[in-house]
């Protein structure tokens, strides 16, 4: 935690200088990123805006250097000159773009929205430790049923349609609870262990498993929350996951119902303990609020001192999900 020092709120009425903010600016927040971009997009608007900020607060004067003026064969004088070498007009704003230093933790791609979670300056070390951590993460996913795609996604090119006006609700929760059903017995089957044998029940009563390795998708939860055909609404939980992972998902639910979907929409709803109440709307991507927000993130982190734990066992998450 010692890592995160960030800015406290009433910073804004005793200090106009930027130094003092820079100092502060080390730690992890959360912005909302709009579908349409990528997550390099977000993080360059982010950096401008932060550098925009710093350079209208009271940034460090010119520097001055020596100087030994007058005629050698007279007493000669030394003064003190600005060192317009060092002037902003020279050299650019006193804060750049290279100066910050982000890590985006959770990186969502072009066709993906929601919370994105960025370490800053010191906190990188912290947003790294949390990226290894790989907490569960909360997706909203919307198809519509009827259409397929080169992509699997809305924006592809349509190579087939299908009939759908027989497919109800009922039908695809029945889909969803066999996904869910088979995406836990992998969960035991990486443990080694039977899935009827007493060792899987014990594991089972502790809470969701995670895998170290994040090259195997792992589903914990999965759900039709939304059905007004054609278009459906699916919640899941899952990590090690990625953007073809979920749109195949999708495509996979259609096939069997006996039809075809799409998705048209990827949302990240929650990110481990973090969820959309805290990310920070593209018109507050500003100093102010970007410090404000490291400052609800480090309390978080700290109420929730078992998001750092080294347990394989995932139940915080599950049950705040609840």
């Amino acid at each position: 935690m010692s890592l995160i020092k960030p800015v406290s709120k009433s910073v804004w009425k005793y200090t106009s200088k930027a130094e003092d903010v820079w100092r502060g600016l080390n730690g992890i927040f959360a912005v909302y990123k709009e579908a349409g971009s990528s997550w390099n997009y977000a993080e360059r608007n982010l950096k401008y805006f932060l550098c925009k900020d710093l350079n209208e607060m009271k940034t460090r004067p010119c520097g001055t250097y020596t100087a030994i003026e007058g005629e050698t064969n007279r007493r000669m004088r030394v003064v003190s000159k600005l060192n317009y070498a060092d002037h902003e007009l020279v050299v650019g704003p006193r804060y750049q773009d290279e100066d910050l230093r982000m890590l985006a933790i959770n990186p969502l791609t072009s066709n993906m929205s929601g919370i994105m979670l960025f370490g800053i300056n010191r906190g990188i070390k912290m947003g790294s430790r949390l990226q290894k951590l790989n907490p569960i993460k909360f997706y909203k996913l919307k198809g519509i049923l009827g259409h397929a795609t080169d992509t699997s996604f809305i924006t592809g090119k349509i190579v087939e349609k299908s009939t759908f006006k027989f497919i109800k609700r009922h039908h695809v929760d029945m889909v969803c609870a066999t996904i869910q059903s088979s995406h836990q017995k992998k969960m035991f089957e990486f443990c080694g262990v039977d899935i009827q044998s007493q060792a899987a029940y014990d594991l089972a009563v502790q809470g969701p498993l995670m895998t170290y390795d994040k090259n195997i998708p792992m589903l914990y939860s999965i759900k039709c929350i939304d059905f007004d055909s054609p278009e459906f609404t699916l919640e899941i939980a899952c990590i090690n996951e990625d953007e073809e992972f979920l749109k195949t998902l999708v495509n996979g639910l259609g096939l069997q119902l006996r039809s075809t979907a799409t998705c048209t929409q990827i949302q990240c709803v929650q990110f481990g303990l973090f969820n959309l109440d805290i990310a920070l709307l593209r018109r507050d991507w500003n100093l102010e609020c970007i410090v404000k927000n490291m400052t609800t993130m480090r309390y978080l982190i700290w109420k929730n001192n078992a998001l750092f734990r080294k347990d394989p066992v995932l139940r915080e998450y599950m049950n705040d999900c609840s």
